[in-house]
């Protein structure tokens, strides 16, 4: 795994460069959303994440109290979800949305499986991931390509595993993401997901909405998530909220994150002043679900 020292001084700032990346942030927070997340994770680029050794850009998961940073609980995260899709030495396995490959790279050294293939809607992201693959000798065994989570590149009955981390709710829709996991599984595989929700009786802001480019398709609540993937014909569907164990001890952690001088020399300061938990930890409390999901394709 590439040092993220060495990957964010790639990208060290400047403040004509701030100022740019602020213009196109504000043009997300103006435009209309849900159709092109990539130009957000292309503006985020490697220079504003949060994490300090990593490169993952999950929210993590902070059930154990020893978690403290970000590369620890999105590490947590990642093993949360390889335990839930069951990853084992044989699985053939599609993780679709996969950033930065951070949690690629920690599926293979803790699970195993035969063969990882990624696809993600962002150039960027391919790009450095399959540097970092090619770096650390697994450029043979996990194979990643610029594509859709909706129209996905493969074959029927290809992948034993289909897996995707904090990526579903961009996907225009999440129903033709499940119909198409559907697809490319082989009969008794598995689906596996985390997700960003409004809670029932709840709505996302517009500005997140937009900046997120989340599609309106996609704004409902765990209630009715059970029913969308058996309507995809998953059978053995189960649908958890984690809530808990992201989004309060996510907000304590950012309250401490956002004054550490590395992150305040590289990360763009609107950014980063958006990212200050008073501006909107009381809508996240009150608005925001996170469900662990997952789904079995019948033998039948």
């Amino acid at each position: 795994m590439l040092p993220s020292s060495e990957e964010h001084a790639r990208y060290e700032g400047s403040w004509p460069r701030a100022f740019l990346e602020g213009a196109a942030l504000l043009r997300l927070v103006l435009e209309p959303s849900g159709k092109r997340p990539e130009r957000f994770y292309t503006f985020l680029s490697t220079h504003n994440l949060l994490s300090e050794h990593s490169l993952f850009m999950n929210l993590g998961y902070w059930a154990d109290p020893r978690v403290r940073t970000l590369d620890e609980a999105s590490r947590a995260l990642a093993e949360l979800l390889g335990r839930t899709a069951r990853l084992g030495p044989r699985d053939e396995v599609l993780d679709v949305g996969f950033g930065f490959g951070d949690q690629l790279l920690y599926w293979t050294g803790s699970f195993h499986p035969q063969r990882l293939t990624g696809i993600d809607l962002t150039p960027l992201h391919v790009d450095i991931a399959r540097e970092r693959m090619a770096r650390v000798g697994l450029a043979s065994r996990v194979l990643l390509q610029v594509g859709s989570a909706t129209r996905l590149p493969f074959p029927a009955r290809r992948f034993d595993k289909v897996v995707s981390l904090e990526s579903a709710f961009h996907f225009d829709t999440r129903e033709d993401f499940f119909a198409e996991a559907w697809r490319v599984l082989r009969p008794g595989g598995r689906l596996a997901l985390t997700d960003i929700l409004p809670l029932p009786g709840h709505r996302f802001s517009r500005p997140f909405q937009a900046v997120w480019q989340i599609p309106r398709e996609n704004l409902y609540s765990r209630e009715e998530y059970p029913s969308r993937l058996m309507a995809a014909h998953f059978e053995g569907v189960e649908v958890h909220s984690i809530r808990e164990h992201v989004y309060e001890p996510l907000l304590l952690f950012l309250g401490r994150r956002l004054e550490a001088p590395e992150l305040v020399h590289r990360m763009n300061p609107l950014l980063r002043l958006a990212s200050n938990p008073w501006w909107y930890a009381r809508r996240v409390r009150s608005t925001f679900d996170y469900v662990l999901a997952t789904g079995v394709k019948p033998l039948r």
